[in-house]
């Protein structure tokens, strides 16, 4: 600081400035040291009229900036991270033409077949519900609906 006066009183009234503003002693020394640096760099092309005031001022700034990236470094270690589960394109898509393939299956069926196969499937209903609503025997709904499984698998082999 070659036209501020340097000494032991000023840099002890510095730091004492900087530890109240920032309500931090223990890093009033660093704070006051990287001021130092910035306002060197700033004086190569600018004039500081009160250099003292700008080394105050420019380690509470400082202080702020420490202050903003600690808090943002520990919200990002307090925030998990999230997997994401979805599918990939590819896998949808696969998805997509193994379900139109089944489509195609479930339209290869009989009509009562595929109505016991559906109820079982997309209603969970029992085979005794599927028998007494049907008015048929619960030996035909199993039969039924092994058909339709043995069907579907073999229509979809490969898919």
């Amino acid at each position: 600081m070659t036209d501020i006066p340097v000494g032991r009183e000023l840099w002890s009234d510095l730091l004492r400035q900087i530890a109240r503003r920032t309500r931090n002693r223990t890093d009033a020394e660093d704070l006051l040291h990287s001021a130092y640096l910035r306002l060197e760099r700033y004086r190569t092309q600018n004039t500081v009229n009160d250099p003292a005031a700008f080394l105050v001022r420019t380690a509470f700034n400082i202080s702020i900036d420490n202050y903003r990236h600690a808090k943002i470094q520990q919200d990002q270690a307090e925030t998990p991270d999230i997997e994401d589960t979805a599918p990939l394109q590819d896998e949808v898509v696969a998805a997509r033409a193994r379900l139109a393939r089944v489509k195609a299956g479930l339209n290869q069926l009989t009509p009562r077949t595929r109505e016991i196969f559906l109820m079982h499937r997309l209603n969970n209903m029992k085979y005794h519900e599927i028998a007494d609503r049907l008015g048929i025997s619960q030996s035909a709904v199993e039969k039924h609906i092994a058909k339709a499984v043995l069907f579907l698998t073999e229509w979809t082999e490969g898919w």
